[in-house]
């Protein structure tokens, strides 16, 4: 079952989103894998991401279609359980290319709502 506060989890994928990119600003590939405490930052953020998409359940799909919401649901449990074996590339990759156009859609979708509402 959805969460019955949309707008928040949105919330939180943007401010975790935005921490990210702060992080990340001016980082090549090779400098953000190097940085251990930027690298485990953005993991740690992206964790929230994932739990944020968890809550929004299939209304994810229904308001911000065209993203990777299982993928995202997903990523939570192999960045808790499977540490070991998660991609530097693949983290890397997310940050790059899925990311900005997933803040930019949240965004988007928040503008619509005053900040004190919780429900769409």
């Amino acid at each position: 079952m959805p969460t019955k506060r949309p707008l928040s989890r949105l919330r939180d994928i943007r401010e975790n989103a935005e921490a990210i990119l702060g992080y990340v600003s001016g980082l090549d590939r090779d400098a953000f894998q190097n940085n251990r405490l930027v690298y485990d930052a953005t993991e740690r953020c992206l964790s929230r991401v994932s739990e944020a998409a968890v809550k929004l359940g299939s209304l994810a799909a229904e308001i911000l279609p065209g993203h990777d919401w299982l993928g995202m649901r997903n990523l939570g449990n192999i960045l808790r359980h499977d540490y070991d074996g998660v991609s530097k590339d693949v983290v890397w990759e997310i940050v790059r290319d899925r990311l900005p156009p997933l803040l930019a859609d949240v965004d988007q979708i928040l503008s619509r709502y005053p900040e004190d509402q919780d429900d769409l």
